[in-house]
C-alpha cells in the first residue's frame, strides 16, 4: 500500500517511454496490411470507419479499435470501397448487414425520433413537476402547535426537553 503512494522514482525517459508504449497501441488500430494504396480510397475508408461503430467495444469506432470485428468490418469497408461503392453504399451495405447500432450517430428518421426526442421531453416534464411541487409547498400551511391536543402537547415538550 505504501509502495502505491510513493511519488514516481523512475527517471524521465522511462516515463516518457512508457507514454509512448501507449499511444502507439492506440494509434495501431488500422493494421499497416489493412490500408490500401490508393491515398483517395484510403481516406474515405478513415472517413467511413470513424462513423462506424465497433460492435464488441460498442464505445469506440471501428478504426480505434483494436478487436477482430473492428478489423473484419475496416476490411469489408475497404473491400466495398474497391468494388466501386459509394461511401453511402458502403455505409447502407453494412448497416443492412448489422442493423442500425453499427452507426455511431444513428439517423433520426421512423421511430428513432421517439428516442431522439426522449430525453428532452423527459427533462421537460421533470421540470414540470418540480415547479409544481415548489408553488404548492410554498402555498402549503405551515404546520403549527395549535393543532395539537393537550396530550399531544405535553408529549412534544418531553420529547424536546429531551
Amino acid at each position: 500500500m505504501t509502495r502505491l503512494l510513493r511519488p514516481w522514482r523512475g527517471t524521465p525517459s522511462t516515463l516518457l517511454a512508457a507514454l509512448f508504449a501507449l499511444i502507439a497501441t492506440v494509434a495501431l488500430a488500422v493494421q499497416p496490411d489493412e490500408v490500401l494504396d490508393d491515398p483517395a480510397l484510403e481516406a474515405r475508408a478513415r472517413d467511413i470507419s470513424a462513423g462506424l461503430r465497433c460492435l464488441v467495444c460498442q464505445n469506440e469506432s471501428i478504426d480505434e479499435s483494436n478487436a477482430s470485428l473492428a478489423r473484419d468490418l475496416r476490411l469489408l469497408v475497404r473491400e466495398r470501397l474497391v468494388a466501386g461503392d459509394s461511401n453511402e453504399e458502403a455505409v447502407d451495405f453494412i448497416v443492412a448487414r448489422y442493423g442500425e447500432f453499427v452507426l455511431l450517430r444513428p439517423s433520426t428518421g421512423g421511430w428513432n425520433w421517439l428516442l431522439w426526442a426522449a430525453g428532452p421531453l423527459l427533462f421537460l416534464a421533470a421540470l414540470m413537476v418540480a415547479v409544481l411541487y415548489v408553488r404548492r409547498r410554498a402555498s402549503a400551511q405551515p404546520l403549527t402547535e395549535e393543532g395539537l391536543n393537550e396530550a399531544e402537547r405535553k408529549r412534544l415538550e418531553e420529547l424536546l426537553k429531551g
